[in-house]
């Protein structure tokens, strides 16, 4: 038989109900070979998650689908809420719950509501992470907090130029820093300071520049 080609595809209403009756009736369960069922006294596998508290959503229980459906019965997610808890949590629905901020002004959730996703929809899934490479401890691509990102400055190509050649980073913030690092690189470079000898005048020459640029921008604080 020959393989079919991926733009061979039938986009037909017809086709379009047969792939509706054939995902129809999903049950949510998660094929597992290695849990079994959390409630007490039950030793049948546990094919269905549930979060472990209102507090702890990101850590899930696995039940059996009668257990499961006890445990929902049961669950109250705004159990012990005050009202202005449960006033915050209103407003924050209305946006999804994503941040919102007044035009030139930085995100700012409501009433200290979460304004995006936890980054773990890997354990929603049923998937597990003994080698920590997805969560919080995660070795690949850990991702950094709002207050370990800076806000990044829209630097010319000249004054990129000159950054590099004093060897300073992009996210140096303030004048004293880039001063600094111009006089140590010219104690280094000039003549005086070496005995008359100069020992790379070309360097000496884009350092001397690139402080001519960078004195003058506005991408520093004084």
């Amino acid at each position: 038989m020959a393989p079919r080609s991926p733009l061979d595809y039938d986009v037909s209403v017809s086709a379009d109900k047969r792939r509706r009756q054939r995902t129809r009736g999903a049950s949510g369960a998660v094929d597992s070979s290695y849990r079994h069922c959390e409630w007490p006294g039950c030793d049948v596998a546990a094919q269905y998650r549930a979060p472990y508290s209102p507090e702890r959503l990101n850590e899930f229980r696995w039940f059996c689908l009668d257990h499961v459906r006890q445990y929902n019965a049961g669950w109250n997610f705004f159990e012990g809420w005050s009202e202005q808890e449960l006033d915050a949590q209103t407003r924050a629905d209305r946006v999804w719950e994503r941040a919102t901020w007044a035009l030139g002004k930085g995100p700012k959730a409501p009433l200290g509501a979460q304004p995006h996703a936890e980054g773990k929809a890997w354990a929603r899934f049923g998937f597990r992470d003994p080698l920590e490479v997805l969560g919080d401890a995660a070795t690949l691509n850990p991702g950094h907090t709002a207050s370990e990102t800076r806000t990044q400055r829209r630097m010319t190509r000249e004054e990129q130029v000159a950054m590099d050649a004093l060897s300073l980073s992009y996210h140096v913030e303030t004048r004293a820093e880039v001063r600094a690092r111009y006089r140590e690189l010219v104690k280094d470079l000039h003549p005086d300071m070496n005995g008359g000898n100069n020992p790379d005048p070309d360097r000496l020459a884009r350092v001397l520049k690139a402080w001519q640029i960078l004195r003058k921008s506005r991408n520093f604080t004084d």
